[in-house]
C-alpha cells in the first residue's frame, strides 16, 4: 500500500533492537559516592596543601542571576598587582590566574584584593628541601607549628575537600534589612518630600522666571 499524506514513518532506528542502544544513567548515586571518594583521595595526597586553588569572587551572568556570586576561573593581573603578588608566583602558591578577565567595577577589585591578602596572611610555604629555607618560605617555627596541627588533627586535612576560602551568598533575611526613620541621617527624614519639591521647582522654573520678568517689566513701565 502506498504511503499517503502525513502517515510516513521517518528514519526510525528504534525498531532495530533499540533496547541495546538506549543508555540510561541509573548509576548516579554510586557515581556521586565515587566522585566524593576521589576528591578525598586527592585531598589526602596533596595534604597539607589545599585540594583546590584559590578562586576569585565573581557575579553570575545574565540579569536573572547576577545578584548571586560564585567562584571564577582566576584572578586578574590588576588584582594580583594590587595585592603585591607576582603573576608568575601566583600559580605556584595555589592561586589561579586568568589573564583574560577584566575588572569592570571597583567593588570587585577591592573584594578580590582583600581575598588575596587574607589568603596571603594565612599562607605557610614549606621549603622544597627539608631544612633549606629560601626567601619566600615560612619560618621554621611556623612550619613546625603547622606540622604539629596537622598531626593533632589527624585525617582532618585529608577529608577537607572544600574550597580554601569558601564563597557564600547571603540569605534573603541577611540581604534585606528594614530601615527605620530613627536610623536615617539627620536631614534625611523627609527625603521623599524634598525630592518632590525639587522636581516641582525644576518643572516650574521657566514659568516662574517668565512671570517675574513680566512683572518687573510692568513695574518699570509704570514708573515711566
Amino acid at each position: 500500500m502506498a504511503i499517503k499524506h502525513n502517515n510516513q514513518i521517518l528514519n526510525q532506528h528504534f525498531r532495530k533492537d533499540w533496547q541495546r542502544r538506549v543508555r540510561v544513567h541509573f548509576e548516579q548515586p554510586s557515581r556521586k559516592l565515587r566522585r566524593r571518594e576521589a576528591r578525598q583521595a586527592k585531598a589526602a595526597a596533596v595534604a597539607p596543601r589545599p585540594a583546590d586553588k584559590l578562586r576569585p569572587v565573581v557575579h553570575c551572568p545574565t540579569v536573572k542571576y547576577n545578584r548571586r556570586v560564585r567562584a571564577g576561573r582566576g584572578f586578574t593581573l590588576a588584582e594580583l598587582k594590587e595585592a603585591g603578588i607576582p603573576k608568575k608566583l601566583a600559580p605556584t602558591i595555589g592561586i589561579s590566574v586568568d589573564h583574560r578577565r577584566v575588572n569592570y567595577s571597583k567593588e570587585s577589585l577591592v573584594a578580590n584584593v582583600a581575598r588575596l591578602k587574607d589568603y596571603k596572611a594565612r599562607l605557610i610555604l614549606f621549603p622544597r628541601k627539608s631544612g633549606q629555607f629560601k626567601k619566600l618560605d615560612a619560618s621554621a617555627e611556623e612550619v613546625n607549628a603547622a606540622k604539629a596541627a596537622f598531626a593533632a588533627e589527624g585525617e582532618g586535612y585529608s577529608t577537607r575537600v572544600g574550597a580554601t576560602l569558601p564563597i557564600t551568598n547571603p540569605t534573603a533575611e541577611e540581604a534585606i534589612t528594614e530601615v527605620k526613620r530613627d536610623d536615617l541621617p539627620k536631614g534625611e527624614e523627609a527625603a521623599y518630600r524634598r525630592l518632590r519639591d525639587a522636581r516641582s521647582e525644576a518643572r516650574h522654573q521657566g514659568i516662574r522666571e517668565k512671570r517675574a520678568r513680566i512683572k518687573a517689566e510692568e513695574a518699570a513701565a509704570a514708573k515711566k
